[in-house]
Formats: C-alpha cells, structure tokens, sequence
C-alpha cells in the first residue's frame, strides 16, 4: 500500500488502497463511528456494518449550507457521540469540508477521516485540514483548520464519475503542475486520462509538502490558491452551477495572463495554460457582463487584510503573489480572455 505522509498540526497519513471499506474498518476497530455522505452515494456503503450511523447529505454545495452544518451537528449529538468517536465523510470536496468541520466543532473537537470519491475531492480537498461550510457572502467564509485522522483514497471510485466531473477535477491536477511539480504537465500532455494514478499520486504530493511547511497559510500555503481568487468569485455568481475545477480553470488563465503582464511570466508559459486546460477540455473565459459582479465578489471574499491580492508566477513552477492591483488592470485582462 503506497502512502504519503502529511505533517500538520497532527500527523497523518493518505494511503491509497484497492479495498476501501477494508482499510476503513481496520482503523476505526472498535470506536463508535457516523458516516456522512450524499443521498446519491449511499449505493456504495454496501458491506459496512449496519451499525455505523448514516447521516444523509444533499448533493454538491448545498452540504456547505448553514443549515445543513446545523442539521448534521445536531443528529451527531443525538447519537450521544463521545469525544472517542468518529465522523466519516464519505464524498467529494463538499462532503469532506463538512465533515471536517463538523468533528472540529462537535465537543470541540473529535476524529475525522476523509474517504474522497472525486478527483477534487482527493487531490485537494480532503488533504490540508482546512474545513468549513460557505456563507451568503462567500465560499468557505466560515471555517477551521483541522486535520482528519486519515485519509483513504481509492483510485476506482474516479470510474464512477462523469466525464464532465473528472475534467473538472483536473483543474486541481493542473494547478499543482503549474505552481510546483512540471512532470504533472508533461503527464497530461502525454496521456492525461491513461495517468490518471501517478497524476493523483504527484497531486497530493505537491499538497502534502506545502502544507507540512505551512499548515495555517502564514504565506506558502497560499501558492494552493493559484487561480482560485477570480475562480472562487465565479463559482459563486454561477450560483455553483458551474464545478469547481471549471472555475478553477478561468481562474487559472486569468492569473497566467496577471501574471505575464506583472510577475515576468513568459510568453510561452502563459500559453501552456491554454494549451494544458484546452486539452483538458476546460473552460477558459466567462461571461463578458459579469466583471463588475465577480470584482465585488472578490472585493467581499478577500480573506486577509484589507487588499486583493493574487497568487501568481514568476516562471512555471515559482509562484509569488501580487497586491498592488488595481481593478483597471484585471478588468483589461478579463476582457482580453474573452477575445481568444
């Protein structure tokens, strides 16, 4: 069994496994568990013992309601869970963010594992410990850092998802080339969906490094928000009808073109961006009349300080980030993404 070491605020470990429900029960043995997960994941908990708590979730960002933290927190304490047991979150990104932030909150704190389902889920997601659910203002706006107990990966859940979910999910694959690990470029060129292993595999890599130097995003953790800034506020106007990884991909090109026009990345490494998210079959532009909108958004959703900044790159695979925009500048690049 291949695993990858994260050193947090606590140690753990992402095992990658073939029997999923093995390696589960193995390490809950004998300590009261409750499974979270979607209505329409429950077919998979097949072969777990019946006497595992379910607690059943809405599909996709809808988990990350208020209401729904409050809903889960509340049917938890009416299992008379002690601080000895342990939540499951049985899922993709959505389904982990809640769990996490569920056993950070619950008694002020109990075990977590995150069983990703997704690609997203499991290259970003479920590794790092941030947890949290969105606010009306914004995606993640309330949250902790807590990290799960384990982490347990198993590849064949990626042959359940639909074609448009796993290109979404490559969004976060391609982020973790452009900002650290190159090979992961040269394996989507070459062959992205036959390299799908060693693209998860080097994914998680790249995350689990950033995050045991930087566990609370002091500075290096935030290189992981590479695209994220202008994707997170198109997300939110899409009113999450988009994926993540699709805002995601927009993001990515808008903060390659920042940063050839302010960070000195080169021409040839700005349209690798392109090239790598259009093989992807990923979106690279939005609508051409949300800019006033999605700048507010950002203005709303900015999680430090009183600036908006930007993670972007001097070279592919050195990221800095950049705070002295102006909203001139960005709306000439939006609008420039959108004549391509």
């Amino acid at each position: 069994m291949k695993s990858i070491d994260v050193a947090a605020e606590r140690r753990y470990s992402v095992d990658f496994v073939t029997d999923w429900q093995g390696a589960l029960l193995d390490y809950v043995g004998e300590k009261q568990a409750i499974l979270l997960v979607p209505e329409s994941l429950i077919q998979i908990l097949a072969g777990l013992p019946k006497d595992f708590r379910r607690i059943l979730l809405p599909d996709g960002e809808l988990q990350k309601d208020a209401s729904t933290y409050i809903r889960v927190l509340e049917e938890v304490s009416q299992t008379s869970l002690n601080r000895t047991g342990v939540l499951i979150g049985i899922g993709g990104g959505a389904t982990t963010d809640l769990t996490g932030f569920v056993a950070a909150t619950y008694l002020r704190g109990i075990e977590w594992i995150a069983v990703p389902t997704s690609l997203a889920g499991m290259v970003d997601a479920a590794v790092g410990g941030k947890t949290g659910i969105n606010l009306r203002t914004g995606k993640n706006l309330a949250g902790v850092f807590h990290s799960p107990a384990k982490v347990i990966v198993n590849i064949g859940f990626l042959k359940t998802l639909s074609d448009r979910d796993l290109r979404a999910g490559m969004a976060e694959v391609a982020k973790c080339g452009f900002i650290s690990d190159l090979k992961i470029l040269d394996l989507i060129r070459e062959d992205w969906q036959a390299n799908i292993p060693e693209l998860v595999s080097r994914s998680i890599a790249v995350k689990a490094q950033v995050v045991s130097r930087d566990f609370k995003e002091s500075f290096e953790r935030e290189i992981l928000n590479y695209g994220h800034t202008l994707g997170h506020a198109i997300e939110k106007h899409s009113n999450y009808a988009m994926r993540h990884g699709e805002c995601v991909s927009i993001g990515l090109i808008f903060a390659a073109e920042l940063s050839r026009l302010r960070s000195g990345l080169s021409d040839a490494a700005a349209e690798k961006h392109h090239q790598i998210l259009a093989q992807l079959g990923l979106p690279t532009s939005y609508a051409k009349d949300a800019w006033s909108s999605l700048y507010e958004i950002m203005q709303s959703d900015k999680k430090k300080k009183s600036k908006l900044r930007f993670v972007t790159l001097k070279q592919l695979g050195e990221p800095t980030r950049l705070e002295d925009t102006n909203e001139a500048e960005l709306q000439h690049i939006y609008e420039g993404m959108l004549k391509r």
